[in-house]
């Protein structure tokens, strides 16, 4: 009996550093609401309120407008560039492409069999994201970027759909702001590169021409305010711990990111 105690610490550790020599269970199996849209963790009357949350746009002919002007006036310029390449690979959130978003930031791959509650925190807290900014996005209608100066964007196949979508806030730069917040909880020791990589998808909108910077701004502030509601839900909770473990694992197992990191690192650095 004195001598099952250590062999199974043992067995422990072993399974922390590597997830093929120890099966764990995998997340929750949880329903798409439309297809590539999974269910998230908050309910509907729980969700946040960007119309109450977020002050109005700015006013044409304030200084904040034309500072969004002058914002916009410069993404132009780098139409084309590896900048440009960049923001549009930010600009697809369809998995499972949009899980190697921030890859190299936290320095792992990151995919639906390596990672699998990760994965899953991903695609949950994006929907919980998106829907934050319906109500903003319905009440103000605000013209986009694109729209305003007659510009190219990054994405064109979308470009007649979101000529009736409104700019503010954006759901992207949320969506990213929010999984910033949540992988520097999961991996506190890549915070920093973490959290950069999560401005710098904001600024991809700008880059695009298909948000103002104002947009870009609030949207964070979205996002703070999604990530910290998001604690507050035990699915949520459980699905971070989990997480943690799985990066962990990989770490130790010496993964390396899915992306070139390199050639990110270069784009980013316009």
């Amino acid at each position: 009996m004195n001598d099952a105690r250590p062999r199974l610490v043992s067995l422990g550790v072993a399974c922390v550093v590597s997830l093929a020599g120890c099966a764990s269970p995998g997340p929750a199996a949880v329903p798409d609401l439309r297809p590539g849209l999974l269910q998230g963790y908050l309910p509907t009357e729980a969700r946040v309120d960007s119309l109450a949350l977020l002050p109005p746009p700015p006013a044409p002919g304030s200084v904040a407008m034309a500072l969004d002007e002058e914002v916009a006036r410069r993404a132009v310029a780098l139409h084309a560039t590896p900048r440009w390449t960049q923001a549009i690979l930010d600009a697809d959130l369809r998995f499972p492409g949009a899980a190697g978003t921030f890859s190299c930031a936290i320095g792992i791959p990151i995919t639906e069999a390596s990672t699998p509650h990760l994965y899953q925190l991903l695609r949950r807290s994006l929907t919980d994201a998106a829907f934050s900014t319906s109500s903003a996005k319905a009440h103000y209608k605000r013209t986009r970027p694109f729209v305003a100066g007659k510009t190219p964007i990054c994405t064109p196949a979308e470009q007649a759909r979101l000529e009736e979508d409104g700019s503010y806030p954006s759901g992207h730069v949320t969506v990213g702001w929010v999984w910033a917040l949540v992988l520097a909880e999961v991996a506190p020791e890549r915070a920093a590169a973490i959290l950069a990589r999560g401005l710098a998808f904001g600024e991809s909108r700008n880059v695009c021409n298909l948000h103002w910077h104002s947009d870009v701004i609030q949207s964070q502030v979205l996002g703070a305010g999604v990530a910290a509601r998001l604690h507050a839900e035990p699915a949520f909770r459980a699905d971070l711990e989990a997480a943690r473990a799985e990066v962990a694992a990989l770490r130790a197992q010496g993964a390396r990111p899915s992306r070139d990191c390199a050639a990110e690192a270069a784009a980013l650095a316009r």
